[in-house]
């Protein structure tokens, strides 16, 4: 058995309910040993970066209930909402196109965004990244090239710093810098796709833990999970009714952290028999 674990994107809500949905798995008996690959997206390369060092999970849920880092959290100086880009959102999306021509023009919307300086920003995230790249296990987290709206996968062969790409991965168009990565600018994986499934290729099980999985850019979850062949066993744990009352419209809204921790702990206790009888864990 080859297992991939698949996090998806979600900002700082994103990254407190997927921590609570793995520790509520835990505390059944459903342990995530043994992943061969950690795909991991925007919210979810955070995730996925701390989980692929080896981080414990006790550890990862009492850092989202009483945290210690800002994460990322003052990366919009004045910490206006979400959805205040709603009109440079609804141009992007609203233009007919090609993904890839979307996805160059979050890039452009990016580029023009009045945001805090790309250091700062990669400096608070390099806060949250637990060291280089692990050897022992196939960690993947994916970005956008903002110049041709191409998606690029980093890994330990990528030649990159960890906490470079992981920034990249998490640096949502018009709330984040773009940032710089081996000499390109690059911005949110999650814009391209909230999960990336696709990258689990290879492995003969696929957990998905993500917050989102509808695409504003290309082929949602379901296809991506069906490009991976039938012989695949897979489980999907996404937000129920109360863990998306948690999370909010605003999920960079530091304040979302411990009610979505907490929806996604009980979530992960409801879900761990399910899950563990899909994917024999």
């Amino acid at each position: 058995m080859a297992l991939a674990v698949v996090l998806g994107g979600g900002g700082v809500a994103g990254i407190a309910w997927e921590v609570g949905v793995i520790a509520g798995l835990a505390e059944v008996g459903v342990h995530l040993g043994g992943v061969s690959r950690f795909v991991g997206t925007s919210a979810g390369s955070v995730v996925g970066a701390s989980l692929a060092a080896g981080v414990d999970v006790a550890e990862m849920l009492e850092e989202q209930r009483n945290p210690r880092t800002s994460g990322g959290d003052g990366a919009r100086a004045d910490r206006t909402p979400l959805t205040a880009d709603s009109d440079a959102w609804a141009e992007v999306l609203g233009t007919p196109g090609t993904r890839d021509e979307l996805l160059r023009r979050m890039g452009a919307l990016a580029r023009a965004a009045q945001t805090v300086p790309e250091g700062p920003y990669v400096a608070s995230m390099t806060a949250m990244v637990p060291g280089a790249w692990p050897q022992d296990v196939d960690l993947r987290v994916t970005g956008v090239d903002a110049q041709t709206g191409a998606v690029r996968v980093w890994d330990r062969s990528s030649g990159v710093v960890l906490a470079d790409a992981v920034a990249a991965s998490c640096a949502v168009p018009g709330v984040f810098p773009l940032v710089t990565v081996d000499g390109r600018q690059y911005f949110d994986g999650g814009m391209a796709s909230p999960t990336h499934a696709g990258q689990a290729a290879g492995c003969t099980e696929v957990l998905v833990v993500a917050p989102f999985t509808v695409s504003l850019a290309g082929p949602g979850l379901d296809a991506e999970l069906a490009e991976l062949g039938a012989t695949v066993r897979s489980a999907v744990i996404d937000p129920d009714a109360a863990s998306l009352n948690a999370i909010g419209v605003d999920p960079m809204d530091p304040s979302t952290r411990r009610p979505a921790v907490d929806a996604g702990l009980r979530q992960g206790r409801a879900e761990a028999m399910r899950v563990g009888i899909a994917l024999s864990l």
